[in-house]
Protein backbone atom coordinates (compact mmCIF):
# COMPACT_ATOMS: atom_id res chain seq x y z
CA UNK A 1 0.00 0.00 0.00
CA UNK A 2 1.46 3.39 -0.91
CA UNK A 3 2.55 5.79 1.74
CA UNK A 4 0.71 9.10 1.61
CA UNK A 5 3.10 11.74 0.37
CA UNK A 6 1.61 14.47 2.53
CA UNK A 7 0.26 13.23 5.82
CA UNK A 8 -2.31 15.97 6.27
CA UNK A 9 -3.28 16.43 2.63
CA UNK A 10 -7.02 16.45 3.36
CA UNK A 11 -7.96 19.84 4.77
CA UNK A 12 -10.06 20.19 7.86
CA UNK A 13 -13.19 22.13 7.03
CA UNK A 14 -14.27 24.75 9.52
CA UNK A 15 -17.40 25.52 7.56
CA UNK A 16 -19.25 24.67 4.37
CA UNK A 17 -17.30 25.75 1.32
CA UNK A 18 -19.58 28.47 -0.03
CA UNK A 19 -18.41 28.13 -3.65
CA UNK A 20 -19.96 24.84 -4.85
CA UNK A 21 -17.84 24.49 -8.00
CA UNK A 22 -14.24 25.21 -8.93
CA UNK A 23 -12.19 25.28 -12.09
CA UNK A 24 -9.46 22.81 -11.17
CA UNK A 25 -6.51 21.09 -12.79
CA UNK A 26 -7.41 17.41 -12.60
CA UNK A 27 -6.05 14.16 -13.95
CA UNK A 28 -8.55 11.77 -15.49
CA UNK A 29 -7.95 8.02 -15.78
CA UNK A 30 -10.09 6.03 -18.22
CA UNK A 31 -9.88 2.23 -18.31
CA UNK A 32 -11.75 -0.16 -20.59
CA UNK A 33 -11.65 -3.88 -21.34
CA UNK A 34 -10.13 -4.98 -24.64
CA UNK A 35 -12.59 -6.98 -26.76
CA UNK A 36 -15.35 -6.94 -24.16
CA UNK A 37 -18.14 -7.50 -26.70
CA UNK A 38 -16.60 -10.70 -28.05
CA UNK A 39 -15.79 -11.81 -24.53
CA UNK A 40 -19.31 -11.54 -23.12
CA UNK A 41 -20.80 -13.07 -26.26
CA UNK A 42 -19.06 -16.39 -25.72
CA UNK A 43 -19.52 -16.55 -21.92
CA UNK A 44 -22.48 -17.63 -19.83
CA UNK A 45 -24.20 -14.62 -18.16
CA UNK A 46 -23.24 -15.89 -14.70
CA UNK A 47 -19.61 -16.12 -15.76
CA UNK A 48 -19.84 -12.61 -17.19
CA UNK A 49 -21.15 -11.39 -13.85
CA UNK A 50 -18.32 -13.09 -11.95
CA UNK A 51 -15.77 -11.64 -14.33
CA UNK A 52 -17.20 -8.12 -14.07
CA UNK A 53 -17.26 -8.22 -10.28
CA UNK A 54 -13.63 -9.29 -10.13
CA UNK A 55 -12.69 -6.58 -12.64
CA UNK A 56 -14.59 -3.75 -10.94
CA UNK A 57 -13.40 -4.82 -7.48
CA UNK A 58 -9.78 -4.88 -8.61
CA UNK A 59 -9.91 -1.54 -10.40
CA UNK A 60 -11.85 0.16 -7.61
CA UNK A 61 -9.49 -1.13 -4.93
CA UNK A 62 -6.43 0.21 -6.75
CA UNK A 63 -8.04 3.58 -7.46
CA UNK A 64 -9.04 4.07 -3.83
CA UNK A 65 -5.54 3.16 -2.67
CA UNK A 66 -4.14 5.92 -4.87
CA UNK A 67 -6.81 8.40 -3.69
CA UNK A 68 -8.68 8.45 -6.97
CA UNK A 69 -12.42 9.12 -7.14
CA UNK A 70 -14.48 6.81 -9.37
CA UNK A 71 -16.63 9.33 -11.20
CA UNK A 72 -18.65 6.88 -13.26
CA UNK A 73 -18.96 3.44 -14.81
CA UNK A 74 -19.78 3.34 -18.52
CA UNK A 75 -20.50 -0.25 -19.46
CA UNK A 76 -17.19 -2.00 -18.79
CA UNK A 77 -15.27 1.29 -18.67
CA UNK A 78 -14.28 3.09 -15.47
CA UNK A 79 -13.52 6.80 -15.24
CA UNK A 80 -11.68 8.19 -12.21
CA UNK A 81 -10.59 11.67 -11.13
CA UNK A 82 -7.41 12.63 -9.30
CA UNK A 83 -7.16 16.05 -7.66
CA UNK A 84 -10.88 16.71 -7.96
CA UNK A 85 -11.33 17.84 -4.35
CA UNK A 86 -7.84 18.02 -2.86
CA UNK A 87 -4.53 18.19 -4.66
CA UNK A 88 -1.19 17.21 -3.18
CA UNK A 89 0.78 18.30 -6.25
CA UNK A 90 1.19 14.70 -7.43
CA UNK A 91 -2.24 13.99 -8.89
CA UNK A 92 -0.92 12.95 -12.31
CA UNK A 93 1.75 10.76 -10.72
CA UNK A 94 -0.84 8.99 -8.57
CA UNK A 95 -3.04 8.42 -11.62
CA UNK A 96 -0.21 6.91 -13.66
CA UNK A 97 0.88 4.70 -10.78
CA UNK A 98 -2.73 3.56 -10.39
CA UNK A 99 -2.86 2.74 -14.09
CA UNK A 100 0.32 0.68 -13.95
CA UNK A 101 -0.87 -1.11 -10.83
CA UNK A 102 -4.27 -1.89 -12.36
CA UNK A 103 -2.52 -3.67 -15.21
CA UNK A 104 -0.38 -5.71 -12.81
CA UNK A 105 -3.32 -6.47 -10.50
CA UNK A 106 -5.49 -7.77 -13.34
CA UNK A 107 -2.64 -9.97 -14.53
CA UNK A 108 -2.38 -11.47 -11.03
CA UNK A 109 -6.12 -11.77 -10.39
CA UNK A 110 -7.23 -14.15 -13.09
CA UNK A 111 -10.64 -15.65 -12.40
CA UNK A 112 -10.35 -19.39 -11.82
CA UNK A 113 -11.10 -21.15 -15.07
CA UNK A 114 -11.92 -17.85 -16.76
CA UNK A 115 -10.24 -15.79 -19.46
CA UNK A 116 -7.45 -13.33 -18.81
CA UNK A 117 -8.67 -9.75 -18.86
CA UNK A 118 -6.72 -7.18 -20.85
CA UNK A 119 -7.46 -3.48 -20.51
CA UNK A 120 -6.34 -0.24 -22.10
CA UNK A 121 -5.83 2.86 -19.95
CA UNK A 122 -5.67 6.52 -20.91
CA UNK A 123 -4.54 9.28 -18.55
CA UNK A 124 -5.02 12.98 -19.33
CA UNK A 125 -4.40 16.14 -17.30
CA UNK A 126 -6.16 19.44 -17.81
CA UNK A 127 -8.68 21.94 -16.53
CA UNK A 128 -12.20 20.92 -15.58
CA UNK A 129 -15.11 22.43 -13.71
CA UNK A 130 -15.65 20.25 -10.65
CA UNK A 131 -18.75 19.96 -8.48
CA UNK A 132 -17.00 19.69 -5.11
CA UNK A 133 -19.96 18.04 -3.40
CA UNK A 134 -20.21 15.46 -6.19
CA UNK A 135 -16.48 14.67 -6.32
CA UNK A 136 -16.85 11.31 -4.60
CA UNK A 137 -17.16 7.69 -5.67
CA UNK A 138 -20.21 7.40 -7.90
CA UNK A 139 -20.56 11.17 -8.25
CA UNK A 140 -21.76 11.11 -11.85
CA UNK A 141 -21.21 14.37 -13.67
CA UNK A 142 -18.88 15.72 -10.99
CA UNK A 143 -16.45 17.09 -13.59
CA UNK A 144 -16.84 18.66 -17.02
CA UNK A 145 -14.19 19.55 -19.56
CA UNK A 146 -12.29 18.43 -22.64
CA UNK A 147 -9.78 16.57 -20.47
CA UNK A 148 -12.39 13.85 -19.86
CA UNK A 149 -12.94 13.06 -23.54
CA UNK A 150 -9.18 13.27 -24.11
CA UNK A 151 -8.59 10.52 -21.54
CA UNK A 152 -11.30 8.37 -23.10
CA UNK A 153 -9.85 8.80 -26.58
CA UNK A 154 -6.29 8.19 -25.39
CA UNK A 155 -7.16 4.77 -23.97
CA UNK A 156 -8.23 3.71 -27.46
CA UNK A 157 -4.63 4.23 -28.60
CA UNK A 158 -3.03 2.42 -25.68
CA UNK A 159 -1.71 -1.05 -26.32
CA UNK A 160 -3.57 -3.89 -24.57
CA UNK A 161 -2.07 -3.91 -21.09
CA UNK A 162 -0.68 -0.39 -21.64
CA UNK A 163 -1.13 3.11 -20.19
CA UNK A 164 -1.23 6.07 -22.62
CA UNK A 165 -0.46 9.60 -21.42
CA UNK A 166 -1.16 13.05 -22.80
CA UNK A 167 1.56 15.70 -23.00
CA UNK A 168 0.54 17.42 -19.74
CA UNK A 169 0.61 14.12 -17.84
CA UNK A 170 3.96 13.32 -19.42
CA UNK A 171 5.42 16.60 -18.18
CA UNK A 172 3.96 16.20 -14.69
CA UNK A 173 5.48 12.72 -14.27
CA UNK A 174 8.76 13.15 -16.15
CA UNK A 175 11.62 11.81 -14.08
CA UNK A 176 9.30 9.69 -11.94
CA UNK A 177 7.83 7.39 -14.60
CA UNK A 178 9.64 5.69 -17.47
CA UNK A 179 7.90 6.75 -20.67
CA UNK A 180 8.16 5.92 -24.35
CA UNK A 181 7.03 8.43 -26.93
CA UNK A 182 4.86 7.09 -29.74
CA UNK A 183 3.79 8.78 -32.99
CA UNK A 184 1.16 11.52 -32.56
CA UNK A 185 -2.43 10.41 -32.99
CA UNK A 186 -5.49 12.14 -34.42
CA UNK A 187 -8.15 12.32 -31.73
CA UNK A 188 -11.75 13.08 -32.61
CA UNK A 189 -12.51 16.75 -32.05
CA UNK A 190 -8.85 17.82 -31.98
CA UNK A 191 -7.68 20.19 -34.71
CA UNK A 192 -4.18 18.68 -34.87
CA UNK A 193 -2.52 15.39 -33.92
CA UNK A 194 -1.92 14.87 -30.21
CA UNK A 195 1.42 13.84 -28.71
CA UNK A 196 1.21 10.56 -26.80
CA UNK A 197 3.52 8.70 -24.43
CA UNK A 198 3.23 5.17 -23.06
CA UNK A 199 4.11 4.69 -19.39
CA UNK A 200 6.14 1.53 -18.87
CA UNK A 201 7.59 1.54 -15.35
CA UNK A 202 8.66 3.65 -12.40
CA UNK A 203 12.11 5.18 -12.25
CA UNK A 204 14.18 6.65 -9.45
CA UNK A 205 14.60 10.38 -10.06
CA UNK A 206 18.09 11.52 -10.94
CA UNK A 207 19.85 13.56 -8.25
CA UNK A 208 18.88 17.21 -8.35
CA UNK A 209 21.52 19.41 -9.95
CA UNK A 210 22.53 22.50 -7.99
CA UNK A 211 24.64 24.46 -10.46
CA UNK A 212 23.09 27.93 -10.31
CA UNK A 213 24.08 30.79 -8.00
CA UNK A 214 23.26 30.40 -4.32
CA UNK A 215 21.73 33.75 -3.43
CA UNK A 216 20.04 35.39 -0.49
CA UNK A 217 20.48 32.60 2.06
CA UNK A 218 23.41 33.82 4.18
CA UNK A 219 21.28 34.21 7.29
CA UNK A 220 19.69 30.77 6.95
CA UNK A 221 23.02 29.14 6.13
CA UNK A 222 24.71 30.71 9.14
CA UNK A 223 21.89 29.73 11.51
CA UNK A 224 21.78 26.10 10.38
CA UNK A 225 25.55 25.77 10.28
CA UNK A 226 25.86 27.15 13.80
CA UNK A 227 23.40 24.58 15.15
CA UNK A 228 25.25 21.67 13.53
CA UNK A 229 28.66 22.87 14.70
CA UNK A 230 27.38 23.31 18.26
CA UNK A 231 25.88 19.82 18.24
CA UNK A 232 29.26 18.39 17.24
CA UNK A 233 31.43 20.48 19.55
CA UNK A 234 29.21 20.16 22.62
CA UNK A 235 28.32 16.53 21.89
CA UNK A 236 24.69 17.53 22.41
CA UNK A 237 22.66 16.23 19.45
CA UNK A 238 20.23 18.65 17.82
CA UNK A 239 17.43 18.47 15.27
CA UNK A 240 17.52 21.31 12.73
CA UNK A 241 14.50 21.91 10.46
CA UNK A 242 14.81 23.80 7.19
CA UNK A 243 11.28 25.13 6.70
CA UNK A 244 9.88 26.66 3.54
CA UNK A 245 7.18 26.16 0.90
CA UNK A 246 7.79 24.31 -2.35
CA UNK A 247 10.28 26.19 -4.50
CA UNK A 248 11.86 28.08 -1.60
CA UNK A 249 15.22 26.36 -2.00
CA UNK A 250 15.16 23.90 0.91
CA UNK A 251 16.99 21.21 -1.06
CA UNK A 252 19.59 23.69 -2.27
CA UNK A 253 20.24 24.93 1.26
CA UNK A 254 20.65 21.35 2.46
CA UNK A 255 23.11 20.68 -0.36
CA UNK A 256 25.15 23.78 0.47
CA UNK A 257 25.13 22.87 4.17
CA UNK A 258 26.65 19.48 3.43
CA UNK A 259 29.45 21.23 1.57
CA UNK A 260 29.92 23.94 4.18
CA UNK A 261 30.07 21.62 7.20
CA UNK A 262 32.44 19.05 5.76
CA UNK A 263 34.67 19.40 8.81
CA UNK A 264 34.38 20.76 12.34
CA UNK A 265 37.62 21.71 14.07
CA UNK A 266 39.57 19.84 11.36
CA UNK A 267 37.61 16.62 12.00
CA UNK A 268 35.73 15.20 9.02
CA UNK A 269 31.93 15.12 9.33
CA UNK A 270 30.11 12.17 7.78
CA UNK A 271 26.88 13.19 6.06
CA UNK A 272 24.18 10.60 5.40
CA UNK A 273 21.50 12.13 3.18
CA UNK A 274 18.19 10.79 1.88
CA UNK A 275 15.29 12.31 -0.01
CA UNK A 276 11.70 11.27 0.55
CA UNK A 277 10.13 10.57 -2.82
CA UNK A 278 6.38 10.86 -3.34
CA UNK A 279 4.60 7.63 -2.48
CA UNK A 280 7.58 5.30 -1.92
CA UNK A 281 7.36 1.54 -2.36
CA UNK A 282 7.51 0.97 1.38
CA UNK A 283 7.50 3.22 4.45
CA UNK A 284 11.19 2.76 5.24
CA UNK A 285 12.40 3.67 1.74
CA UNK A 286 14.21 6.84 2.95
CA UNK A 287 16.01 4.80 5.61
CA UNK A 288 17.06 2.37 2.87
CA UNK A 289 18.31 5.38 0.90
CA UNK A 290 20.50 6.38 3.86
CA UNK A 291 22.07 2.92 3.82
CA UNK A 292 22.50 3.02 0.07
CA UNK A 293 24.25 6.38 0.18
CA UNK A 294 26.53 5.30 3.02
CA UNK A 295 27.65 2.17 1.17
CA UNK A 296 27.85 3.77 -2.28
CA UNK A 297 25.09 1.60 -3.74
CA UNK A 298 22.60 2.14 -6.54
CA UNK A 299 19.05 0.86 -6.63
CA UNK A 300 19.89 -1.32 -9.64
CA UNK A 301 22.92 -3.07 -8.10
CA UNK A 302 22.69 -6.89 -8.02
CA UNK A 303 22.29 -8.60 -4.63
CA UNK A 304 25.80 -10.06 -4.56
CA UNK A 305 27.36 -6.65 -5.11
CA UNK A 306 25.07 -5.11 -2.47
CA UNK A 307 26.22 -7.61 0.16
CA UNK A 308 29.87 -7.11 -0.76
CA UNK A 309 29.64 -3.31 -0.56
CA UNK A 310 27.76 -3.46 2.73
CA UNK A 311 30.38 -5.77 4.19
CA UNK A 312 33.10 -3.28 3.28
CA UNK A 313 31.17 -0.25 4.56
CA UNK A 314 30.25 -1.86 7.88
CA UNK A 315 33.76 -3.11 8.67
CA UNK A 316 34.80 -1.64 12.00
CA UNK A 317 31.24 -0.80 13.04
CA UNK A 318 30.28 -4.35 14.02
CA UNK A 319 32.37 -7.27 15.30
CA UNK A 320 33.73 -9.46 12.47
CA UNK A 321 31.60 -12.42 13.52
CA UNK A 322 28.42 -10.33 13.13
CA UNK A 323 29.39 -8.78 9.81
CA UNK A 324 27.79 -11.36 7.45
CA UNK A 325 24.48 -11.33 9.32
CA UNK A 326 24.44 -7.52 9.52
CA UNK A 327 25.16 -7.24 5.81
CA UNK A 328 22.36 -9.66 4.92
CA UNK A 329 19.89 -7.83 7.16
CA UNK A 330 20.64 -4.43 5.65
CA UNK A 331 20.66 -5.91 2.14
CA UNK A 332 17.03 -6.83 2.64
CA UNK A 333 16.22 -3.24 3.58
CA UNK A 334 18.11 -1.88 0.58
CA UNK A 335 16.26 -4.24 -1.77
CA UNK A 336 13.08 -2.14 -1.27
CA UNK A 337 10.53 -4.92 -1.82
CA UNK A 338 7.62 -3.49 -3.81
CA UNK A 339 4.50 -3.29 -1.71
CA UNK A 340 6.28 -4.44 1.45
CA UNK A 341 4.09 -4.76 4.52
CA UNK A 342 4.66 -1.74 6.79
CA UNK A 343 4.44 -4.09 9.77
CA UNK A 344 7.17 -6.39 8.40
CA UNK A 345 9.26 -7.19 11.48
CA UNK A 346 12.28 -7.97 9.31
CA UNK A 347 12.37 -4.48 7.81
CA UNK A 348 11.80 -2.88 11.21
CA UNK A 349 14.68 -4.94 12.58
CA UNK A 350 16.89 -3.83 9.69
CA UNK A 351 16.08 -0.18 10.45
CA UNK A 352 16.95 -0.73 14.11
CA UNK A 353 20.25 -2.31 13.08
CA UNK A 354 21.05 0.66 10.83
CA UNK A 355 20.32 3.00 13.71
CA UNK A 356 22.90 1.13 15.78
CA UNK A 357 25.39 1.43 12.92
CA UNK A 358 24.90 5.19 12.79
CA UNK A 359 25.44 5.45 16.54
CA UNK A 360 28.59 3.34 16.25
CA UNK A 361 29.78 5.61 13.45
CA UNK A 362 29.06 8.71 15.55
CA UNK A 363 31.24 7.27 18.31
CA UNK A 364 34.13 7.45 15.83
CA UNK A 365 33.43 10.72 14.00
CA UNK A 366 30.76 13.45 13.82
CA UNK A 367 27.65 12.42 11.89
CA UNK A 368 24.85 14.42 10.28
CA UNK A 369 21.74 12.50 9.19
CA UNK A 370 19.71 14.61 6.75
CA UNK A 371 16.31 13.83 5.23
CA UNK A 372 14.88 16.09 2.54
CA UNK A 373 11.11 16.47 2.05
CA UNK A 374 10.45 14.70 5.34
CA UNK A 375 6.83 15.89 5.24
CA UNK A 376 6.28 13.16 2.63
CA UNK A 377 7.66 10.48 4.93
CA UNK A 378 5.72 7.79 6.72
CA UNK A 379 5.61 7.84 10.53
CA UNK A 380 8.19 5.03 10.53
CA UNK A 381 10.82 7.42 9.17
CA UNK A 382 10.23 10.19 11.70
CA UNK A 383 10.12 7.52 14.40
CA UNK A 384 13.52 6.30 13.24
CA UNK A 385 14.94 9.83 13.46
CA UNK A 386 13.44 10.46 16.90
CA UNK A 387 14.90 7.23 18.29
CA UNK A 388 18.29 8.01 16.72
CA UNK A 389 18.37 11.47 18.27
CA UNK A 390 17.26 10.20 21.69
CA UNK A 391 19.90 7.47 21.85
CA UNK A 392 22.63 9.79 20.58
CA UNK A 393 21.64 12.28 23.29
CA UNK A 394 21.84 9.61 25.99
CA UNK A 395 25.33 8.64 24.78
CA UNK A 396 26.52 12.26 24.29
CA UNK A 397 27.52 11.63 20.67
CA UNK A 398 28.44 14.32 18.10
CA UNK A 399 25.37 13.88 15.91
CA UNK A 400 22.84 16.18 14.28
CA UNK A 401 19.59 15.49 12.44
CA UNK A 402 18.66 17.89 9.64
CA UNK A 403 15.29 17.74 7.92
CA UNK A 404 13.68 19.90 5.25
CA UNK A 405 9.94 20.30 4.99
CA UNK A 406 7.11 22.68 4.20
CA UNK A 407 5.49 24.95 6.80
CA UNK A 408 2.57 23.65 8.84
CA UNK A 409 3.90 20.10 8.68
CA UNK A 410 2.21 18.27 11.53
CA UNK A 411 4.84 15.77 12.68
CA UNK A 412 3.01 12.95 14.52
CA UNK A 413 5.09 12.99 17.73
CA UNK A 414 7.05 16.23 17.67
CA UNK A 415 10.42 16.56 19.35
CA UNK A 416 12.25 19.81 20.08
CA UNK A 417 13.61 21.15 16.80
CA UNK A 418 15.41 24.32 15.83
CA UNK A 419 13.57 25.79 12.83
CA UNK A 420 15.39 27.72 10.14
CA UNK A 421 12.74 29.53 8.11
CA UNK A 422 13.42 30.17 4.43
CA UNK A 423 11.80 33.49 3.72
CA UNK A 424 11.14 34.73 0.17
CA UNK A 425 14.18 36.19 -1.54
CA UNK A 426 14.30 39.97 -1.67
CA UNK A 427 13.87 41.86 -4.95
CA UNK A 428 17.63 42.31 -5.42
CA UNK A 429 18.48 38.62 -5.06
CA UNK A 430 15.41 37.55 -7.05
CA UNK A 431 16.44 39.89 -9.86
CA UNK A 432 20.00 38.58 -9.86
CA UNK A 433 18.74 35.00 -10.01
CA UNK A 434 16.32 35.77 -12.85
CA UNK A 435 18.98 37.53 -14.88
CA UNK A 436 21.33 34.59 -14.42
CA UNK A 437 18.66 32.09 -15.49
CA UNK A 438 17.61 34.20 -18.48
CA UNK A 439 21.20 34.67 -19.60
CA UNK A 440 21.88 30.95 -19.35
CA UNK A 441 18.67 30.22 -21.29
CA UNK A 442 19.59 32.66 -24.06
CA UNK A 443 16.66 35.00 -23.35
CA UNK A 444 16.85 38.80 -22.91
CA UNK A 445 17.78 39.70 -19.34
CA UNK A 446 15.39 42.66 -19.58
CA UNK A 447 12.56 40.15 -19.07
CA UNK A 448 13.63 39.89 -15.42
CA UNK A 449 11.73 43.08 -14.59
CA UNK A 450 8.47 41.58 -15.86
CA UNK A 451 9.02 38.25 -14.16
CA UNK A 452 10.05 39.70 -10.81
CA UNK A 453 6.50 40.32 -9.48
CA UNK A 454 5.42 36.83 -10.57
CA UNK A 455 8.08 34.72 -8.87
CA UNK A 456 7.31 36.04 -5.38
CA UNK A 457 10.86 35.56 -4.12
CA UNK A 458 10.76 31.81 -4.87
CA UNK A 459 13.86 30.36 -6.58
CA UNK A 460 11.83 27.41 -7.82
CA UNK A 461 9.18 29.64 -9.33
CA UNK A 462 11.88 31.74 -11.01
CA UNK A 463 13.33 28.64 -12.67
CA UNK A 464 9.87 27.47 -13.76
CA UNK A 465 8.95 30.81 -15.34
CA UNK A 466 12.21 31.01 -17.26
CA UNK A 467 11.78 27.42 -18.40
CA UNK A 468 8.29 28.23 -19.69
CA UNK A 469 9.75 31.07 -21.75
CA UNK A 470 12.30 28.69 -23.23
CA UNK A 471 9.67 26.05 -24.01
CA UNK A 472 7.42 28.24 -26.10
CA UNK A 473 6.15 31.45 -24.51
CA UNK A 474 7.06 34.48 -26.61
CA UNK A 475 7.37 37.02 -23.82
CA UNK A 476 6.58 37.61 -20.18
CA UNK A 477 3.42 39.60 -20.88
CA UNK A 478 0.33 37.62 -19.85
CA UNK A 479 2.53 34.60 -19.21
CA UNK A 480 0.40 31.69 -17.97
CA UNK A 481 1.29 30.17 -14.64
CA UNK A 482 3.83 27.38 -15.34
CA UNK A 483 2.50 23.90 -14.63
CA UNK A 484 4.92 23.11 -11.75
CA UNK A 485 4.03 26.41 -10.08
CA UNK A 486 0.32 25.79 -10.58
CA UNK A 487 0.62 22.36 -8.96
CA UNK A 488 2.51 23.77 -5.97
CA UNK A 489 0.05 26.62 -5.44
CA UNK A 490 -2.97 24.33 -5.89
CA UNK A 491 -1.63 22.02 -3.19
CA UNK A 492 -1.02 25.00 -0.93
CA UNK A 493 -4.58 26.27 -1.38
CA UNK A 494 -6.08 22.83 -0.83
CA UNK A 495 -4.47 22.61 2.59
CA UNK A 496 -6.69 25.50 3.68
CA UNK A 497 -10.05 24.85 5.28
CA UNK A 498 -13.29 25.85 3.57
CA UNK A 499 -13.61 29.32 5.08
CA UNK A 500 -9.98 30.16 4.36
CA UNK A 501 -10.20 29.08 0.73
CA UNK A 502 -13.41 31.01 0.19
CA UNK A 503 -11.95 34.13 1.77
CA UNK A 504 -8.75 33.93 -0.25
CA UNK A 505 -10.68 33.56 -3.51
CA UNK A 506 -12.98 36.44 -2.60
CA UNK A 507 -9.99 38.72 -1.95
CA UNK A 508 -8.34 37.48 -5.17
CA UNK A 509 -11.42 38.58 -7.14
CA UNK A 510 -10.86 42.23 -6.18
CA UNK A 511 -8.19 44.39 -7.79
CA UNK A 512 -8.01 46.85 -4.91
CA UNK A 513 -7.48 45.98 -1.26
CA UNK A 514 -10.52 44.21 0.13
CA UNK A 515 -11.85 45.19 3.59
CA UNK A 516 -13.35 42.58 5.89
CA UNK A 517 -16.95 43.84 5.45
CA UNK A 518 -16.59 43.43 1.68
CA UNK A 519 -15.51 39.81 2.12
CA UNK A 520 -18.56 39.19 4.30
CA UNK A 521 -20.76 40.66 1.58
CA UNK A 522 -19.11 38.70 -1.25
CA UNK A 523 -19.54 35.41 0.59
CA UNK A 524 -22.96 36.27 2.03
CA UNK A 525 -21.65 35.87 5.55
CA UNK A 526 -22.83 37.42 8.78
CA UNK A 527 -20.95 40.65 9.56
CA UNK A 528 -17.66 39.98 11.32
CA UNK A 529 -17.23 36.36 10.23
CA UNK A 530 -14.46 37.14 7.74
CA UNK A 531 -12.23 39.12 10.09
CA UNK A 532 -10.62 36.20 12.02
CA UNK A 533 -10.28 34.23 8.79
CA UNK A 534 -8.45 37.13 7.17
CA UNK A 535 -6.08 37.33 10.12
CA UNK A 536 -5.34 33.60 9.87
CA UNK A 537 -4.47 33.98 6.18
CA UNK A 538 -2.13 36.85 7.02
CA UNK A 539 -0.41 34.59 9.56
CA UNK A 540 0.01 31.94 6.84
CA UNK A 541 1.62 34.49 4.53
CA UNK A 542 -1.15 34.26 1.93
CA UNK A 543 -2.67 37.69 2.55
CA UNK A 544 -1.12 41.03 3.41
CA UNK A 545 -2.84 43.74 5.43
CA UNK A 546 -2.58 47.10 3.65
CA UNK A 547 -1.69 50.21 5.67
CA UNK A 548 -4.59 52.03 4.04
CA UNK A 549 -7.02 49.33 5.17
CA UNK A 550 -8.18 46.10 3.64
CA UNK A 551 -6.35 42.98 2.53
CA UNK A 552 -4.66 41.81 -0.66
CA UNK A 553 -3.20 38.49 -1.78
CA UNK A 554 0.47 38.54 -0.81
CA UNK A 555 1.84 36.86 -3.96
CA UNK A 556 0.82 37.61 -7.53
CA UNK A 557 0.93 33.96 -8.58
CA UNK A 558 -1.30 32.90 -5.67
CA UNK A 559 -3.82 35.53 -6.71
CA UNK A 560 -3.69 34.27 -10.32
CA UNK A 561 -4.32 30.67 -9.31
CA UNK A 562 -7.00 31.49 -6.73
CA UNK A 563 -8.88 33.69 -9.19
CA UNK A 564 -8.50 31.14 -12.00
CA UNK A 565 -10.27 28.54 -9.85
CA UNK A 566 -13.44 30.65 -9.62
CA UNK A 567 -16.06 29.76 -12.26
CA UNK A 568 -17.19 32.67 -14.44
CA UNK A 569 -20.62 32.72 -12.80
CA UNK A 570 -19.08 33.10 -9.34
CA UNK A 571 -16.79 35.89 -10.56
CA UNK A 572 -19.81 37.71 -11.97
CA UNK A 573 -21.75 37.24 -8.73
CA UNK A 574 -18.83 38.56 -6.69
CA UNK A 575 -18.67 41.61 -8.96
CA UNK A 576 -22.43 42.19 -8.60
CA UNK A 577 -22.29 41.97 -4.81
CA UNK A 578 -19.28 44.27 -4.65
CA UNK A 579 -21.04 46.84 -6.85
CA UNK A 580 -24.14 46.69 -4.66
CA UNK A 581 -22.15 47.42 -1.52
CA UNK A 582 -22.76 50.83 0.05
CA UNK A 583 -19.81 53.20 -0.33
CA UNK A 584 -17.37 53.05 2.53
CA UNK A 585 -17.72 56.10 4.71
CA UNK A 586 -14.94 57.84 6.57
CA UNK A 587 -13.44 56.11 9.54
CA UNK A 588 -15.38 56.86 12.73
CA UNK A 589 -13.92 59.61 14.86
CA UNK A 590 -13.10 58.31 18.34
CA UNK A 591 -15.01 59.96 21.13
CA UNK A 592 -13.11 62.53 23.13
CA UNK A 593 -11.89 61.39 26.50
CA UNK A 594 -13.57 63.04 29.44
CA UNK A 595 -11.39 65.57 31.12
Amino acid sequence: MPTTTIADATPATSGRWPVPEERRMVTVLFVDIVGSTALVTRLDPEDVRTLQRAYFDTVGEVLRRWHGVVEKYIGDAVMALFGARDSDGFDAYRAVRAGLEIQRALDRRAVAGGPRLRVRIGVATGEAVVDLAGARDGGHGAASGAVITTAARLQEYAAPGGVALCAATHRATAGLVEQRRVPPVALAGKASPVDVWHATALVRPAPVRHDGPFLGRRREMAAARDQIVRAVRDRRPRWVSLVGPAGSGRSRLLHELSRSVATVDAVAVRWCVARCLPYPDHPLAPVAELVRGFAGLRATDPPAWVRRRLGTALAGLVPPERLPAAGSTLARLVARPDGADPADAGLAGAAALWREMLLALAARQPVVVAVDDVDRAAPEVTGFLRALLAEATDRRLPLAVVTAHRPQWAEPSPVPRTPVDLRPLGPVDSGRLLRHLLRRAGRPVALADRLLPLVGGSPGHAAAYVRSLVEGADNAADLPVPEPVRRAVDARLDRLDGDQRATLMAVASRVAACPAPTVDRLLDWAPGRARPVLRSLVALGLLAARPTGGYAVAEAVVRQVAYARLPRAVRAEFARRAAAAPPAGPAPVPAARPA
